[in-house]
């Protein structure tokens, strides 16, 4: 397993539009997913420890950034056919075990995340409310393994900045996680 860091923000570009399944039978397009101050796209998958480390935190800043107009939606691109773990039986059972409070999305073809230019799981893309990049950084400092409680909520208050300024910050500490298991 090899951990990857995705490339720095690149300010305003715009979101890439989607029409994907949820495991919740319904279909999630930009436009459904996105809150009035902004949209969190999150590239994440079942299997990766990185991911597993800190979905209780991504879990609660969801939530959060809920109130705060930000929309929230985890996608995942691995191939399932070398990762069953990541099948869309498991994202399903996953994300009602955890109550995911953001839609849950499978990206069969990985049309999606190649368009998005994702490339590890977790990654993270934050939009203001003209749906352009302002954010493309860590959760917080959280690695294979929790980081301690009271790390910084550096995602969190990126995204509360968006939300409030359309802007967000200028220094982004890149996100880390295991390469996306792309289809051969």
């Amino acid at each position: 397993m090899v951990a990857l860091n995705p490339p720095v923000c690149d300010f305003g570009l715009p979101a890439v539009d989607f029409d994907l399944p949820g495991v919740d039978g319904r279909r999630h397009t930009l436009a459904s997913c996105r809150g009035p101050n902004g949209l969190l796209v999150m590239f994440i998958c079942n299997h990766c420890p990185y991911v597993k480390a800190i979905i209780d935190r991504l879990i609660r800043d969801c939530r959060d950034l809920a109130g705060e107009g930000i929309g929230c939606v985890a996608i995942m691109s691995n191939d399932v056919t070398v990762y069953p773990e990541d099948s869309p039986k498991s994202m399903a059972r996953w994300a009602t075990e955890l109550a995911f409070p953001f839609p849950y999305l499978y990206d069969e073809t990985q049309a999606v995340a190649r368009a998005y230019g994702a490339v590890c799981t977790p990654d993270f893309f934050g939009y203001n409310a003209k749906l352009e990049l302002q954010y493309r950084g860590r959760l917080d400092a959280s690695r294979k393994n929790p980081a301690p409680a009271e790390a910084r909520r550096e995602l969190h208050e990126a995204m509360r900045e968006i939300a409030r300024s359309g802007h967000g910050p200028q220094e982004q500490m890149a996100s880390i996680g295991c390469s996306i298991k792309w289809q051969i």
